[in-house]
């Protein structure tokens, strides 16, 4: 069998995607049926159960491919990312009309009524997807119910100019493995959503991210650092805001924190680990 990552390669022994076939050895071969999230959000997990490593979580309107379903759980790849696990069938539904707005606040709450005072449907959070049928003075409407405030909304298609201050908006944000909200994210979930808002399409985990995101730079001794740089170690990342401090979603302090760069570089290399590489991302398309 050629040697893939399970992360992003739908494959188990018994069952691959339709498109690996010829390339794994697997009992069957399925194309996968489309879905959606309909819930806030959904959790992607390693084995099909609740104590489960979480691994990623599904916002809100993104789309997937479903191959095999059973006793409440999903095993799907995303197709913003193409991460691959475990979801809670009860959080999804069937594909909707096309997608228009994506939430551009950190989080935001939808009304049954256009009427702030109305006790909320549900919140949704940073990059979710929407489609949206009527836009009025203040709300817009969506085609699966209830109204969110318009001025959480932005276009697909039309990106943050900075991605640093996204993520700059996620400060003291908690720290959850495999989180990709603003309940709670990890490293490399605060840098992916953060370049997601500014059209930076990146991977998911950091181990990815250094292999693929932006151009590789060389900075010796943090010299020549600038603001929007990732800076990463072995299993961590985080975003230079200035030449000299950074911030991150980190298992120290539990939360998002910005921090001198220096200090935070200190700390990691007593724990036993060094920075490994910078990258710069291009300018936002």
């Amino acid at each position: 069998m050629t040697k893939l990552d399970p992360r992003r390669h739908p494959f188990r022994e018994d069952l691959a995607a339709e498109s690996l076939r010829g390339v794994v050895d697997a009992e069957r071969y399925v194309q996968g049926d489309r879905r959606q999230v309909a819930a806030s959000a959904v959790p992607l997990r390693r084995e099909p159960h609740a104590a489960a490593n979480l691994d990623t979580e599904a916002l809100h309107g993104e789309t997937m491919a479903v191959f095999d379903e059973r006793d409440g759980w999903a095993w799907v790849q995303l197709d913003h990312d193409g991460y691959v696990g475990y979801v809670p069938s009860e959080g999804l539904g069937p594909v909707r009309p096309p997608t228009t707005h994506r939430i551009a606040a950190l989080r935001t709450y939808v009304f049954p009524e256009p009427d702030a005072k109305a006790p909320p449907l549900r919140m949704l959070s940073l990059n979710a997807r929407v489609c949206v049928t009527e836009e009025g003075m203040r709300y817009a409407r969506l085609d699966s119910g209830g109204f969110v405030y318009g001025s959480h909304l932005a276009p697909i298609g039309r990106h943050a100019p900075d991605f640093v201050a996204i993520a700059e908006g996620f400060l003291g944000a908690p720290y959850l493995w495999g989180g990709r909200t603003s309940v709670g994210l990890d490293c490399s979930g605060l840098v992916q959503l953060s370049a997601a808002a500014a059209g930076h399409a990146l991977p998911r985990d950091a181990d990815m991210q250094e292999a693929e995101a932006g151009a590789r730079i060389n900075v010796p001794d943090g010299a020549g650092l600038r603001r929007g740089d990732l800076i990463f170690w072995e299993g961590h990342v985080g975003i230079m805001t200035s030449a000299d401090h950074f911030l991150h979603a980190n298992a120290y302090h539990m939360a998002v924190e910005l921090e001198p760069f220096e200090d935070a570089r200190r700390r990691i290399k007593d724990a036993g680990f060094d920075v490994t590489s910078v990258r710069r991302l291009a300018e936002s398309p």
